[in-house]
C-alpha cells in the first residue's frame, strides 16, 4: 500500500511542479487527504479537491486540470492491460462451459472493439495536451478561463511518457496486491491466469460508475464471475476483494482524515 500511494504521490510532484514545488511528504499526505475526500464522492471525484488543499490558495483551481492528467494516465493503462487480459480470457479460459454470465462472446468482442478505441482516443487526447490547450484558447469562452489550464501547454512527450510509466507500475503494485491475498486465500489457478483475470477485473471496475465507500459490493460480485471461472474457492476469492478494498481504500482514507485536520486552508 505505502508503494502504491508513494508512486502516486511522485506522480503528482512531478504534474504540479509547474505551478508550485512541493516535498515528497507533503504530497503523500495530500494523496491521503485526497482519498479520504474521495471515499464518499460519485467514482471518487473529491480525490482532487483532497489534493490541491495542500497548495497555495492561488495555485489550487490550476492544480485540478493538473491531478486530472495524472487520472488519465493511469486509465490508459487500465484500459490497455484490461484489453489484454480481456483477449486472453477470450482466446483461453471462456468455451461452452465457461463463460461469463449475461455477457455473450458477441457483445464480448463489441466491448473490446468500442473500449479499443475509446483508448487509442484517450491516448491521443494524453501525448496533445499542449497542442489541444492551445486550440481551446482560441474559443471565446473557454478563454475567459484558460489561465486554469494553460499549464497543461508546458507538458511535454518526455514528461508525459515518465508519469504513464509511473502508472504503469503502480498498476504492476495492485497487480501483486491481488496476487499475494490470492495465494493467502488460497485461491487455486496459475499465476498467469490470475494476473489477467486481475486486470480484467481493473477494467470493469473502471469503467463501471460507483462511489468508492459503496464500491466493495460490485468488486465483490465481478471478482466472484471472473474468478469463479478459473477458481471454485468463492469464499477466497470474496475475502481477497474485501481486503483489498479496505487496504488500498479505507485505510488510506482514515490517514487522509487525520492529515487533514492539520491543513490550514485559506490564509485570506
Amino acid at each position: 500500500m505505502f508503494v502504491n500511494w508513494g508512486i502516486e504521490a511522485k506522480k503528482w510532484q512531478i504534474l504540479v511542479k509547474g505551478i508550485q514545488v512541493v516535498p515528497f511528504f507533503r504530497a503523500y499526505r495530500a494523496i491521503f487527504t485526497g482519498q479520504a475526500v474521495a471515499l464518499n464522492t460519485f467514482n471518487g471525484i473529491g480525490e482532487y479537491v483532497g489534493r490541491v488543499i495542500y497548495l497555495k490558495d492561488g495555485n489550487r483551481l490550476r492544480a485540478i486540470a493538473l491531478s486530472i492528467v495524472g487520472s488519465l494516465s493511469q486509465l490508459i493503462i487500465t484500459l490497455v492491460m484490461g484489453l489484454i487480459g480481456l483477449a486472453y480470457v477470450r482466446l483461453n479460459i471462456l468455451d461452452d462451459t465457461h463463460h461469463l454470465q449475461g455477457l455473450s462472446k458477441f457483445w464480448l468482442d463489441a466491448m473490446m472493439y468500442s473500449l479499443s478505441f475509446v483508448t487509442v482516443i484517450f491516448l491521443f487526447i494524453y501525448f496533445q495536451l499542449s497542442w489541444l490547450t492551445k486550440l481551446m484558447e482560441k474559443i471565446p469562452f473557454v478563454a475567459k478561463y484558460i489561465f486554469y489550464i494553460q499549464k497543461l501547454e508546458d507538458f511535454h512527450y518526455k514528461e508525459l511518457t515518465k508519469v504513464l510509466l509511473l502508472s504503469f507500475f503502480r498498476y504492476v503494485v495492485f497487480v501483486v496486491q491481488y496476487l499475494l491475498l490470492l495465494q493467502l486465500f488460497q485461491v487455486e489457478a496459475s499465476i498467469v491466469q490470475l494476473a489477467w483475470m486481475v486486470c480484467v477485473l481493473f477494467l470493469v471496475l473502471a469503467v463501471v460508475p460507483t462511489i468508492p465507500i459503496a464500491e466493495l459490493g460490485l468488486r465483490g460480485e465481478v471478482s466472484r464471475q471472473l474468478f469463479g471461472l478459473i477458481s471454485i474457492n468463492i469464499l477466497g476469492i470474496i475475502f481477497t476483494a474485501a481486503i483489498i478494498w479496505f487496504i488500498n481504500r479505507v485505510i488510506p482514507a482514515i490517514a487522509g482524515s487525520l492529515f487533514i485536520l492539520g491543513v490550514k486552508l485559506f490564509k485570506k
